[in-house]
């Protein structure tokens, strides 16, 4: 299993992935799930990737390899995000039409996705989706976050705090927040994380980090947050139609 995430922002465009890969609590290992092609003034992409390691693999091998004979379409070429998102949806279709023949013979699960997204000069930061099937979705302002991989126990502090007009920093820490509630809840999603951060118009990588399991700052934030949400918690009210029950049983026990 995984845990991927990005985030687009007017501010600009927030991703984070994490490093672990099991099949069985015996066979853990720890591979990048994130790649990045920068090419400074001119384009900054990243792609992030769940699912069948060997599918995912070998289908950024391949947009790597074409990116290196520039008279075809690839990704150094491509005039916009979109162009980029149909050439690793393209990809994905290739490799599972090689592999799924002898896959299928074993009964292998080939679903996986990717999220693509980035800026090319001339256009605005795009964020795309892209199934195992090649096909693909954007983000727009209403659905302005993607997740891949176990995604059920980081959503809920985004869809609280993330909209557009939220500043990169705050998307950052939201992020690292969502990746804590992940762990917590599922052992097959672990640190390392990488995170990217870019800012709009930059056309430029910008912060980049590769969070580990000893980080200073990711275990401080875990910290605070758990004491923040135990403090909340216990400074709830009880609810009003408590008081009848506590009533009753009050008198029970008076009775006895």
């Amino acid at each position: 299993m995984t845990y991927c995430v990005a985030i687009k922002l007017k501010a600009g465009l927030v991703f984070a992935s994490d490093s672990r890969t099991n099949a069985g609590v015996d066979q853990v290992a720890c591979f990048k799930k994130m790649r990045t092609f920068a090419n400074d003034g001119d384009r900054v992409i990243v792609t992030m990737s769940s699912g069948n390691l060997s599918i995912t693999q070998s289908a950024v091998n391949l947009i790597e390899q074409r990116g290196q004979h520039s008279d075809k379409a690839n990704i150094w070429n491509a005039e916009s995000m979109f162009d980029v998102a149909t050439l690793m949806g393209d990809c994905m279709r290739e490799v599972r039409k090689h592999n799924e023949a002898y896959l299928a013979q074993s009964n292998v699960d080939m679903g996986a996705n990717f999220i693509v997204g980035g800026q090319i000069r001339g256009e605005a930061p795009r964020l795309f989706m892209v199934y195992s099937e090649g096909n693909f979705i954007e983000a727009t302002e209403e659905t302005p976050y993607f997740q891949i991989g176990e995604t059920k126990y980081g959503k809920p502090i985004l869809d609280r705090v993330i909209t557009p007009e939220t500043k990169l920093m705050e998307a950052v820490k939201c992020v690292l927040v969502s990746f804590d509630s992940t762990m917590r809840s599922n052992i097959s999603v672990g640190m390392p994380i990488d995170l990217v951060s870019y800012v709009n118009g930059s056309l430029y990588m910008g912060m980049q980090q590769h969070v580990t399991q000893d980080d200073e700052y990711f275990a401080k934030i875990t910290k605070r947050w758990s004491e923040g949400l135990r403090g909340v918690f216990a400074s709830l009210p009880d609810p009003e139609w408590s008081q009848g029950s506590q009533d009753t049983m009050q008198h029970f026990f008076n009775q006895s």
